[in-house]
């Protein structure tokens, strides 16, 4: 019988030992560059995590860790501190970038979420509370997942964000998210329920939030001034346009950029700037600083024929 019970044990074996080395390869790579944030603002003391993504110590971090904050103190898994300063936060995609004085922590390697798929292997690496790191691993349980964000009166949805069963633990916000390679292919925002976890994702979007925070301490978005919900595609539009979906607009804001260029109700968005309109996500994440006063060019369906409208998006003021 004890024989019977080694045989599973020794089959398992190899499997265990590969699951293993890839997390605590994961662990020894990203664990450096991870550090635990104190800080202290108007609404009293928290702790988040943030990680170090540049030789000369800007840090990634999620923007309500840092809500009203200016600075405060980091601690890597090293044991050194630094104090930090707040560069910039954008409330809207809940990133925030810091910069520590003084660090010899190594940049972690930014990577891709777009290509993620259901089921693969991501390790949740924070510094809780300074308690010398945390690590947690699990599988992508979910991909395009919606979180709401407010900045102000302005409310959006953080597009395509990241659900994990990797265990996420008070203090793990700002935390790295990574592939099996050790690549961050997400900053850690939430906890949203018992076994689940949501990460902001790193790809072309967040780049562009990033460099934005980096160079100029704020995020610039575009307005377009039209809202809409997703509806399927006739069979004849969507074999021409390969795509299922398109944006049916519910509402044109009066003398808006969506309204000049000739937007009605009832009109059904199938691609901006020569990208397919899904759904409200797609046209927000075309909403950037580069958007404004830029010509936008418009796929729209109307009555079953096809029309191109030009639109300007204008700077959205908060």
């Amino acid at each position: 019988m004890s024989t019977e019970r080694r045989e599973p044990e020794r089959a398992e074996q190899p499997a265990l030992d590969a699951y293993s080395q890839v997390v605590t390869g994961v662990a020894a790579r990203v664990l450096p560059s991870v550090a635990a944030l104190a800080v202290r603002g108007p609404r009293g003391a928290g702790a988040g995590s943030a990680v170090t993504f540049t030789d000369d110590g800007f840090l990634l971090t999620s923007a309500h860790v840092v809500q009203d904050a200016s600075g405060g103190l980091a601690t890597f898994a090293d044991g050194a501190e630094a104090r930090f300063d707040v560069v910039g936060a954008d409330p809207l995609s809940d990133l925030a970038v810091l910069r520590v004085r003084a660090t010899t922590a190594p940049p972690a390697e930014l990577g891709d979420a777009d290509p993620l798929r259901i089921g693969q292997l991501v390790v949740a690496v924070g510094n809780p509370m300074g308690l010398a790191g945390s690590v947690t691993a699990g599988v992508v349980s979910g991909l395009g997942r919606s979180l709401p964000a407010r900045d102000g009166r302005v409310v959006r949805l953080i597009e395509d964000v990241i659900q994990t069963d990797a265990a996420l633990n008070p203090g793990n916000s700002g935390g790295a998210l990574a592939d099996a390679a050790g690549r961050v292919v997400g900053i850690n925002t939430a906890v949203a329920g018992y076994g689940l976890g949501l990460a902001v994702p790193i790809n072309s979007t967040t780049r562009q939030i990033i460099g934005d925070l980096v160079n100029s301490g704020r995020v610039r978005r575009a307005w377009l001034g039209v809202a809409g919900v997703p509806v399927p595609l006739p069979p004849a539009v969507a074999e021409r346009t390969g795509q299922q979906r398109g944006l049916r607009v519910v509402e044109v804001v009066p003398d808006s950029p969506a309204g000049i260029a000739g937007i009605y109700l009832g009109d059904v968005i199938i691609s901006a700037g020569g990208r397919p309109v899904a759904n409200g996500q797609s046209l927000q994440r075309l909403m950037l600083g580069p958007a404004i006063g830029s010509r936008l060019p418009m796929t729209l369906l109307r009555r079953g024929a096809f029309v191109d409208v030009v639109a300007v998006p204008t700077e959205l003021v908060r």
